[in-house]
């Protein structure tokens, strides 16, 4: 808006109307009080000035206009018909303004500045809220560097007081920070502990769940370059993640060697105690076969319950067996041989012993591939498997005999599935199912076991190179399956 200031109604009513032929909006004001009130009141981007006013003339105005950080920066034009000389224009200059016209006036002169001082006007308002705008960021920008900063000195903290070894990396995977327990594994923060060499390579690990963001954990041996020994660790290396991009990652080794240690010791105890259980125990049952046999020949009716005691010493038999796996698994002696076998012929061989041991009314359906399927896989333990998932199926089904059994073949691998329609696994716990000696709360007093026949399963696959998962619903069922790679 332009404020023309002008004690003559007749010099205000033209200026008026010539400017607003050209599209600008106008005020106007008839003396110098009235000007400067509403300059403190309205924004205006030029002032259009008559020098002779009474009372107080356009150059008191000015200088009172300069006075005020609201109105100081307004550009200024004088008018003038008298005072005409050098003294007056350069006066005029000196109060501030930027223009100093005479009368009589060239509208089309007149209009050239007006439309290029306030264009320039213009131009200088929208900087100015351009800069101020700069600044407020630059400075919400400072405040949030002092915050981060502060945060993350906090987050270091935090990392400092840990047990663990605690460090840091960013979203290209260098470590940026590492707290002082490092120091006991490595001489630099740039280069990772040693690892055994018979250990995984932890790089080559954490670059493949960096390209897939995923959680990295590892149970891997470190050298303490202190004492020179190898000491298990539990590396976890966890993801932050900035809306959808991986923004660092946080990891800590957790020392679990005499955890390992005592775990070790367990497993040579159970190795000791299933092999030595496992000589009288065959002996028992070799006996008990032979007392059968004999109550059958003779009709004696007390066969029923050493029919009975079998199936009892069967039981014992496979926990026996179980442990045994344990111990070999653990000790990475769990062997598997691996040649070409027909797995379409396995799956039935299994579906066929389980409905040989059961109930008549059980229905097992075979669904999907039926043809021979030949690939390298050990047969016997791949069995093992197929035979768990079914007699799970079958225990936790109690309310219903119908099982699924289903075989599908893709590009890379072979999946088989198990579905039963049974109690069901809650969704966070379906992981932690294949954990050793792992028991859902709400089956275990139900249900007898004690939780290794799926860990046992789960390893077998992994030796397999293949997957193994579950996927249930709470009272609706679980499907247990596993895959095979074809090559």
């Amino acid at each position: 808006m332009i404020l023309i200031v002008d004690d003559n109604q007749n010099n205000i009513y033209s200026l008026k109307k010539l400017l607003e032929s050209k599209d600008f909006l106008v005020d106007t004001a008839s003396s110098g009080e009235e000007a400067l009130a509403k300059a403190l009141k309205n924004d205006y981007s030029l002032i259009i000035l008559d020098v002779q006013m009474p009372d107080m003339d356009g150059f008191e105005v000015a200088e009172n206009f300069a006075g005020y950080s609201k109105t100081k920066e307004i550009p200024i034009i004088f008018l003038s018909a008298v005072n005409t000389e050098k003294k007056f224009i350069t006066q005029g200059y000196a109060s501030g303004g930027i223009d100093y016209v005479t009368k009589p006036i060239d509208p089309e002169i007149l209009l050239l500045k007006v439309k290029a001082y306030y264009h320039l006007q213009e131009q200088n308002l929208a900087i100015k809220k351009t800069k101020q705008n700069l600044e407020q960021e630059v400075k919400g920008r400072r405040e949030a560097h002092v915050s981060m900063r502060s945060e993350i000195d906090h987050f270091h903290l935090m990392l400092e007081a840990l047990p663990q070894i605690a460090f840091t990396l960013d979203e290209n995977g260098e470590v940026s920070f590492v707290n002082v327990k490092w120091y006991q594994y490595s001489n630099s923060e740039k280069v990772f502990p040693e690892t055994h060499p018979d250990d995984v390579d932890v790089k080559k690990e954490f670059e493949k769940c960096r390209k897939k963001g995923k959680n990295l954990e590892l149970e891997i041996r470190i050298k303490n370059i202190v004492t020179g020994d190898y000491r298990y660790h539990l590396l976890r290396m966890l993801p932050v993640y900035s809306g959808t991009i991986i923004k660092n990652w946080v990891g800590t080794f957790t020392d679990i060697d005499d955890q390992k240690r005592i775990e070790k010791e367990k497993d040579e105890f159970l190795s000791i105690a299933s092999h030595e259980l496992k000589t009288p125990l065959t002996s028992i049952k070799a006996y008990m076969q032979l007392l059968e046999r004999k109550l059958k020949i003779s009709e004696n009716q007390d066969v029923s319950y050493v029919s009975k005691s079998l199936v009892q010493v069967e039981k014992l038999n496979s926990l026996i067996t179980d442990l045994l796996d344990v111990s070999k698994i653990e000790n990475g002696k769990l062997k598997i041989n691996k040649k070409p076998n027909d797995l379409t012929a396995v799956v039935d061989n299994a579906i066929e012993t389980i409905m040989q041991t059961h109930d008549h009314k059980l229905k097992i359906e075979r669904h999907g591939l039926k043809e021979p399927l030949f690939l390298p896989f050990d047969a016997i333990r791949i069995e093992q498997v197929l035979v768990n998932f079914l007699t799970n199926a079958i225990k936790y089904s109690p309310e219903n005999n119908q099982v699924i059994v289903t075989m599908f073949e893709d590009e890379e691998a072979v999946k088989v599935s198990v579905t039963d329609f049974g109690i069901g696994i809650l969704e966070y716990k379906q992981e932690s199912v294949f954990h050793k000696f792992y028991r859902v709360e709400e089956s275990s007093l139900k249900f007898q076991g004690m939780g290794i026949g799926l860990y046992i399963c789960s390893e077998i696959i992994k030796q397999h190179e293949g997957t193994i998962g579950v996927s249930s619903k709470i009272n609706e069922g679980s499907t247990f399956y596993f895959t095979l790679p074809l090559n």
